[in-house]
């Protein structure tokens, strides 16, 4: 997959281009519609496929609100690499991209620089200067510079329409099992291990300190797997302050179920199944490792008997 961060220096795909735009924070459920109707739509036309996103987000550089995204940058780009997309462009959403009217976006971006000939949307987008361009005024901008849209429909699920922002309360309220029911997968942190302090080793579970940069970290200890190289453990995450150790620093730290050996300095991912419970606060070092063992009970139940650690 080619991944473009400037528009200057994106290429000007001379044959024709498919192109669906948006910030696909996620990747989830409705995004992947959209990236689906894409692909099939390159192939039938003998295209090539590009998706235009944009990094910051739009409503955190504009200051409308802050916004904690549900993927670091390269997270959103390897999940686009394992969907088949071919072009990725990673256009740096500045001052000067927020001033493009809404005809320069639809003339000079779409039909100019990336050629298309089809344009695939949600159908909430919104584009230009002001956010005033609609998908009406997309396709009525398309007919006169030579490219097709296509609106795609929001995916629902129980009545509610997918979306980022569903997604991010779900994750926020600790709610993984329906977060994954919205993404189609679980939801995914990675980080590098470093150094902590080894309480978790002290009190008879070693724990990985993850150091990361996903935004969404929900407090709580959670029944996680957790994944290096290709391979994968059950496991235990805790995403908290240590208040029985009197820490104030947030930390992730993940307990590998039945593993045995140095973490230190590789790459891991974890992804979260189901919460148990809030982080609490011990009296004594012996209630919390009671506690801990628990939890690994609970978690060894949700695996299932057959399954060794």
């Amino acid at each position: 997959m080619r991944v473009f961060r400037k528009i200057e220096g994106s290429p000007r795909f001379r044959a024709g281009t498919a192109v669906a735009v948006g910030n696909f924070d996620g990747l989830h459920l409705g995004h992947r519609k959209i990236i689906a109707r894409l692909l099939r739509t390159a192939r039938k036309r003998a295209l090539s496929d590009l998706i235009l996103t944009f990094s910051p987000h739009p409503e955190e550089m504009l200051g409308k609100r802050p916004v904690r995204l549900i993927q670091s940058l390269d997270q959103r780009l390897a999940g686009l690499r394992r969907l088949g997309v071919n072009s990725v462009l990673v256009a740096p959403f500045d001052a000067g991209l927020s001033r493009l009217s809404a005809e320069d976006f639809a003339a000079g971006m779409l039909a100019g620089r990336f050629k298309a000939r089809e344009v695939v949307v949600g159908e909430n987008f919104r584009f230009g200067r002001d956010r005033k361009g609609d998908v009406d005024f997309l396709r009525r901008l398309g007919e006169g510079h030579g490219f097709k849209v296509t609106v795609i429909p929001p995916v629902k699920i129980d009545g509610r329409t997918v979306s980022s922002s569903l997604v991010r309360d779900r994750l926020s309220q600790g709610k993984m099992p329906e977060a994954c029911l919205l993404l189609g997968r679980p939801y995914e942190i990675e980080g590098i291990v470093v150094g902590g302090r080894s309480f978790g080793k002290t009190l008879g579970f070693p724990t990985a300190n993850l150091r990361t940069q996903n935004e969404i970290l929900p407090p709580g200890v959670f029944v996680t797997r957790t994944m290096f190289g290709r391979t994968s453990y059950p496991s235990l995450a805790n995403i908290g302050h240590s208040p029985t150790f009197g820490r104030r620093d947030l930390t992730v730290e993940c307990h590998l179920l039945g593993f045995k050996g140095g973490l230190y300095g590789r790459r891991l991912r974890v992804l979260f199944l189901k919460k148990i419970r809030d982080e609490s606060k011990f009296r004594r070092p012996e209630a919390l490792r009671r506690q801990i063992q628990a939890d690994v009970d609970e978690a060894l139940a949700y695996f299932g008997p057959g399954l060794r650690p």
